[in-house]
């Protein structure tokens, strides 16, 4: 209960709830778990990066919510708290975004800003295809494009393959980091997490990954006319900055902006932090998304 106080002078606005509420809802046969942080219609659907979970993302969520944003931390089927199926095939990324959109659907709402990191910005350009009429706004953090396909092949095929055939030695792990405590340090629990999770969970992940499509078309791409923000970063060849400066190219309507690290907006987050909740101020403030005629903007 909140208890208030009367005050002789004019009552002042009440800050903007930061602290987080978690929930669940029904995805067919599996449950899903989110969190949502502060209130009000202006909303967006921020999803992690694979094998990671809401942990990742909690500080972002939090300082945009002190800004007047209701933020929404998705963990994907197979990801955080939500289940884990060990079936590769309910986790192809077409899948994911009907998770997001089944997301919607439960919050209530017409219409969000859509966001998120590595998968979470594929997943993100996939429901912009699947439910246009739903997306206000991207955020695209480190997209994973045609430009990094072999590199991410060479990286999680192998990876699969070692998970899978060695999962006695590594179950042994993951139970072991699966009893640590919680750090109190968002990313670094989310790493933990991935790496306490069962062997042939992360395997089912990382198999469904290679089964449908990672991303729309270049075609679907051009028809994506929301306003979107781009961030990438030139360090590794899985989130190669030429598929960034690409994608920003492709949307009609982007603005692209090169990070300093990969780890930035977690390590870092004050710059990062702000150009989202600029954005995010902007695309609220127009009454009606407008087809653009605009062009790719690098900043």
């Amino acid at each position: 209960m909140v208890i208030s106080e009367k005050t002789s002078g004019p009552i002042a606005s009440p800050a903007p709830r930061t602290d987080g509420t978690r929930h669940t809802l029904t995805y067919g046969q599996y449950q899903l778990n989110y969190e949502v942080y502060g209130s009000g219609d202006k909303v967006l659907v921020w999803l992690h990066g694979i094998l990671l979970d809401a942990n990742l993302s909690r500080g972002l969520a939090r300082s945009l919510a002190a800004r007047g944003n209701r933020v929404v931390l998705l963990d994907l089927l197979g990801h955080g708290r939500s289940e884990k199926p060990r079936h590769s095939s309910a986790h192809r990324m077409d899948l994911y975004a009907d998770q997001v959109v089944c997301l919607l659907d439960e919050l209530g709402v017409d219409q969000v800003v859509l966001g998120g990191v590595s998968l979470g910005t594929n997943v993100s350009l996939l429901t912009a295809v699947r439910a246009p009429e739903r997306v206000r706004g991207l955020v695209l953090e480190m997209p994973v494009l045609e430009t990094a396909a072999p590199a991410a092949a060479l990286t999680f095929v192998p990876l699969m393959l070692q998970v899978r055939y060695a999962r006695t030695a590594l179950r042994l792990v993951s139970r072991v980091v699966s009893r640590l405590p919680s750090s109190g340090i968002g990313p670094l629990d989310s790493v933990l997490s991935a790496v306490g999770s069962d062997p042939e969970e992360i395997a089912a992940v990382l198999h469904g990954m290679l089964l449908g499509p990672i991303a729309p078309t270049a075609e679907q791409r051009e028809a994506i006319t929301v306003p979107a923000l781009v961030l990438g970063h030139g360090v590794d060849l899985i989130h190669s900055f030429a598929d960034a400066k690409r994608l920003a190219r492709q949307l009609p309507d982007a603005r692209l902006i090169r990070t300093r690290t990969f780890a930035e907006l977690w390590v870092r987050p004050a710059r990062l932090t702000a150009e989202i909740a600029g954005f995010l101020d902007r695309v609220w403030a127009d009454g009606e998304p407008q087809d653009p005629a605009g062009h790719c903007q690098v900043a």
